[in-house]
């Protein structure tokens, strides 16, 4: 009977063409619509690193004074100081890899004179980057830590910047010239843009979803070659020694860092030693506000810097509530197509049917509009996300539509027709065949 009541469904849809396209225009907007948002906010909020962003860990250390400081308050300061990164390196406790990260830029010299300098930009990290977050290689491979601590002239292209520089070809072994300054290719990472762009959400050249870094250098490298920072720096204090050196030595932060453990469980363990750290430090005069020190997973991390805004999530409940005010319009037409066949439910009940037949009837009905409606609805979704990504250059990376959010939108379309005909069904199997017998 199912198949029966499916081909009815199709067939009652030509009854009314004008009627059943307003029905099913009614709720592929409102489905594409909230699919479209839903999209986005998978994509702001999703994991980047599902299998080990709980083994992913930043360090928070508040190094702030004490005046106008409020204890418990969230500092705004997200980053620590160079000698702070510069200790958590040398340590080897309950963590297999750490790194510390921060953005540079410069300006890379062109075999040719003729040629203009390429303006570029990167990260300073240590050669536990890649292995941490799963960086894939094109060609070479990312340096030693024997090579993070003499800080040599080396560096590994982004995939986009060695093809834009050297085409299709392998330049590790090569040489180039950045703020002066001679490196060695020793490596060239394969397409890899993470969104969110979780291992250095404070940077200076995109956000948090845009951008791609053209180039990774040694940190010790670039401290050494005194290479400028490309992000925010926030400074507490005068610095007691001018220079650079200064500004190594001071309070000012400017570092991302990031902790890899073994496992989870191994939490517990960094945390102990993170609070041992500042309580020496406490005893060298520092971190006078006593501040709890915290550890962020990568979830974590992403929601304490709230990557995903309130405004997001609230763009999705307003699609929601539109897909709402669609469906109380669908059941308004509903009740209009179905009030037209009283005549037909009368004779089925006369000639044997039950309530319960004329209702499975109605809705596998409405079942055929939510699919009619899923199926207008995908493109719509296409364009909406399309156009929702558009409005904003920190979206413009976002991806299409994924296979799951395809079903979703099937999903919560027949939902949302069978929803919207649960009321004019029942309405329908109400009709009294011998009134309607003698009516006619």
């Amino acid at each position: 009977m199912f198949n029966y009541y499916f081909l009815l469904g199709v067939r009652s849809l030509r009854r009314n063409p004008a009627l059943t396209l307003l029905m099913v225009l009614t709720l592929a907007v409102g489905v594409a619509a909230s699919v479209s948002t839903l999209t986005i906010l998978q994509v702001m909020s999703g994991n980047p690193i599902p299998h080990k962003s709980d083994k992913l860990l930043v360090p928070s250390l508040d190094n702030g004074s004490l005046k106008e400081y409020t204890p418990g308050a969230k500092t705004e300061d997200n980053q620590m100081t160079y000698k702070d990164a510069i200790n958590l390196l040398a340590s080897t406790q309950a963590s297999i890899r750490r790194t510390a990260v921060y953005g540079t830029a410069g300006g890379i010299e062109p075999e040719r004179p003729d040629l203009p300098v390429v303006s570029v930009s990167g990260l300073a990290v240590t050669g536990d980057y890649f292995a941490m977050f799963e960086v894939p290689f094109l060609y070479g491979a990312p340096w030693t830590a024997k090579e993070d601590a003499s800080g040599p002239g080396i560096i590994v292209l982004s995939r986009t910047q060695s093809e834009k520089m050297y085409g299709k070809t392998n330049p590790v072994g090569k040489h180039l010239r950045l703020q002066g300054h001679d490196f060695q290719i020793v490596g060239v990472i394969d397409t890899w843009n993470p969104v969110p762009r979780y291992t250095h959400l404070i940077n200076g050249n995109g956000g948090s979803f845009n951008g791609e870094d053209d180039f990774f250098m040694p940190f010790s490298s670039s401290v050494r070659l005194e290479f400028p920072q490309s992000g925010s720096v926030t400074c507490r204090g005068s610095n007691e020694t001018p220079g650079y050196q200064g500004f190594l030595n001071s309070e000012c932060t400017w570092v991302q860092f990031w902790f890899e453990t073994k496992s989870a469980a191994d939490r517990p363990m960094l945390q102990n030693y993170l609070n041992s750290y500042a309580s020496e430090q406490r005893k060298l005069g520092r971190f006078p506000r006593n501040a709890e020190n915290k550890l962020y997973n990568v979830m974590e991390w992403m929601e304490y810097l709230n990557i995903v805004r309130s405004d997001s999530k609230l763009s999705v409940w307003l699609s929601f509530g539109f897909l709402l005010l669609c469906l109380v319009n669908t059941i308004g037409l509903l009740l209009a197509k179905f009030s037209v066949r009283a005549s037909e439910v009368g004779v089925r009940r006369a000639l044997g049917a039950t309530r319960a037949e004329i209702f499975k009837q109605f809705l596998i009905e409405t079942t055929v509009v939510g699919l009619a409606g899923g199926l207008l609805g995908l493109p719509l979704s296409f364009v909406g996300t399309r156009i929702i990504a558009d409005q904003s250059a920190s979206l413009s990376v976002v991806p299409g539509m994924d296979w799951m959010m395809l079903g979703i939108t099937f999903l919560l379309s027949i939902a949302a027709s069978v929803l919207a005909g649960l009321l004019p069904t029942w309405r329908a199997c109400q009709v009294t065949p011998a009134l309607q017998l003698k009516s006619q």
